[in-house]
C-alpha cells in the first residue's frame, strides 16, 4: 500500500537521482546550466530524505518511506558534490586563458 510518507520519500529519492543523472550528464559536457540544476535537486533531495527519516516511527517495510528517504539522503550529496564538480569545470573551461 502506497502511504503519504512512502510517496513523499520516493519523490525525494528520485529527485536525488535526477540530480545524479543530471551531474553526470554536466560533467561529461561541460555544462554550467545541468550542474546547477543536479546541485539543487540535490539539496533538495537530500533535504526531503532527512525529513523522512527524522519523521520516521518505523523501519523498513512500515510504509514511513525509511528506505527512500535513506536513498536520498545517499543520492542527493553525491548530486551535490558531482555538479559542483560539473560547475567548476565549467568555469574552468569558460575563463580565457
Amino acid at each position: 500500500m502506497v502511504t503519504l510518507d512512502r510517496l513523499i520519500a520516493t519523490v525525494g529519492a528520485l529527485l536525488a537521482l535526477i540530480g545524479v543523472i543530471t551531474a553526470l550528464w554536466a560533467l561529461a559536457h561541460a555544462r554550467r546550466k545541468g550542474s546547477t540544476r543536479a546541485v539543487v535537486a540535490g539539496a533538495v533531495g537530500t533535504v526531503v530524505g532527512a525529513v523522512v527519516v527524522a519523521t520516521a516511527d518505523g523501519g523498513p517495510g512500515t510504509g514511513n518511506g525509511v528506505v527512500g528517504g535513506w536513498a536520498a539522503l545517499v543520492l542527493g550529496p553525491m548530486a551535490m558534490v558531482l555538479g559542483g564538480l560539473a560547475l567548476a569545470r565549467g568555469r574552468a573551461q569558460a575563463r580565457p586563458d
